[in-house]
Parts: C-alpha cells; sequence; structure tokens
C-alpha cells in the first residue's frame, strides 16, 4: 500500500443557516482536513455524533464541496459523484420495486454496461451469500440481507473506493459481526479501498489498518492509529483489547472539552 490514492488537502466545510446575514447561523464542521488514503486500504474515521465524519464521507464521495481545499483521487480534484467511488448509506437504499438480482443490476444499467456485464450479477450474488434470495424484494428479506445488498450494487462496478456510511449501525449484534465478516472477505479479494464511518470502536479495530479518530466540532483529525494485528482478529484478545483501551483514553484526549447538550 505505497501508493496514494485519495487525499484530502487543508478541507474547511462550513455550513450557513438561513438567507439573512443578519440572522444566519453558521456551522464550523470540519476545519483544516489534512489526510492520505492508500490504495487497497481500509480506514476507518470514528468520533463523536456531529464531528464531521458524514461530512467528510460526502465530500470524498463529490456530493458536497468544501470551502477550502481539495479532494484528489489519484491526483485529480473530485467535483461531483462518479461510479469510481461508491457510497453505502445507513440503511442500504435499495429500490423496494426491484428484486435483489435488479438492485445490484442497477448500477450496471445507470452506466449503460448491462448487456456487456450482466455475468458479473451472479458472481456478486455468490459473493455476498445470497443464492436463492435473487428474486426476493427487500421487504422480504432481513436487514442484514438488505445491507449486503447494497454492498454488492456498490462493488459491481468496480469503484477505486468504496464509501460506507455506517452501514451495520441498524443492525443487531450478531448480523453486524457477521456482515463485518463478509465485508472482510469481499476486501482481500477484492482489493478495493474502503472507507467506513462508525461509531463502534470495535468494529474499527476488527476490520482497518488504520483509524482516522476526529475532534467534536469544529471536526478536525486528532490522530490516525494503525491497527498491526493480523487477519483474522480475534476480538476478545489480549492484543485487541489493550488497543481498544488506547483509542478509548486517545479519544477521551480528543473530546477533552466537549460541548455540553443539556444542563442539569
Amino acid at each position: 500500500m505505497s501508493d496514494v490514492i485519495l487525499e484530502l488537502k487543508g478541507i474547511d466545510r462550513i455550513y450557513t443557516d438561513g438567507d439573512d446575514p443578519a440572522t444566519a447561523t453558521t456551522v464550523e464542521a470540519l476545519r483544516n482536513i489534512n489526510l492520505q488514503i492508500f490504495e487497497g486500504e481500509f480506514v476507518s474515521i470514528i468520533g463523536t455524533s456531529g464531528c464531521g465524519k458524514t461530512t467528510m464521507l460526502r465530500l470524498i464521495g463529490g456530493l458536497d464541496q468544501p470551502q477550502a481545499g481539495q479532494v484528489l483521487l489519484r491526483g485529480n480534484p473530485i467535483t461531483g459523484p462518479d461510479p469510481e467511488r461508491a457510497y453505502v448509506f445507513q440503511q442500504g437504499s435499495l429500490f423496494p420495486w426491484l428484486t435483489v438480482e435488479q438492485n445490484i443490476a442497477a448500477g450496471l444499467k445507470a452506466r449503460h454496461v448491462y448487456r456487456q456485464e450482466k455475468d458479473k450479477i451472479a458472481q456478486y450474488i455468490h459473493l455476498i451469500g445470497l443464492e436463492g434470495f435473487e428474486k426476493a424484494y427487500p421487504h422480504q428479506i432481513s436487514g442484514g440481507m438488505n445491507q449486503r445488498v447494497a454492498i454488492a450494487r456498490a462493488l459491481i462496478n468496480n469503484p477505486a473506493v468504496l464509501l460506507m456510511d455506517e452501514p451495520m449501525g441498524a443492525l443487531d449484534t450478531f448480523t453486524r459481526a457477521d456482515l463485518q465478516d463478509k465485508l472482510l472477505e469481499i476486501w482481500e479479494r477484492n482489493k478495493t479501498t474502503m472507507i467506513l464511518v462508525t461509531h463502534d470502536v470495535d468494529e474499527a479495530i476488527y476490520l482497518s489498518d488504520r483509524i482516522v479518530i476526529m475532534t467534536p466540532r469544529p471536526g478536525k483529525i486528532s490522530e490516525v492509529l494503525p491497527v498491526r494485528l493480523p487477519h483474522p482478529r480475534d476480538r476478545g484478545g489480549v492484543e485487541f483489547m489493550n488497543l481498544r483501551r488506547e483509542i478509548l483514553d486517545r479519544f477521551h484526549l480528543a473530546s477533552a472539552n466537549p460541548q455540553p447538550e443539556y444542563f442539569i
């Protein structure tokens, strides 16, 4: 992983609420974000709610633009959405009127390559372990299965980077662990660069090569920690738990002056 595939350089993002300058309020979501991500790397971004994790992901996806700085993919500025950067949302966002295989095929049709590449659909159904559910609709399968379909739909276009905004956040513990293992299997097989936003420290350790720790708003990168544990990782192992404690300690330092949510 020596080649930089993605770079954020001096990123600032400020949101303004209201059109009247006299009454408008501003929120500084991100301040001076600098980060390099390497080809084939799995990076997780963690931090408190409102620290700018999703904003950073949206900027990488081309769904938003910064006030200052640049987001570069292989040295080229990102100016909008592109199939090279696939996005998986928290709820999957499947088309409810389409079957599993039709949802996966949607990306191919959007790129007008369905006829040439439709054979890939069966390959990805096998990859995500949903043989037998090809004709099922989203409401007929579980939440974990829905997320598998969303990941397959994103990956079938062979993106350079897969962006995931808490795709496992709403799942139960067992389904979440199963999907994490499936995601690792896909990552190791396809060598796709993956960036995950998560609130779950254990999930970040289990999946990642590096973990980006964000400060409370305005979101800044407090630290980027390498995860040097070999795969497969033992969630209950001594090294895993030691790293968990270390991250929680550093995360506490990153959140030394949190803004109170309420007063008692």
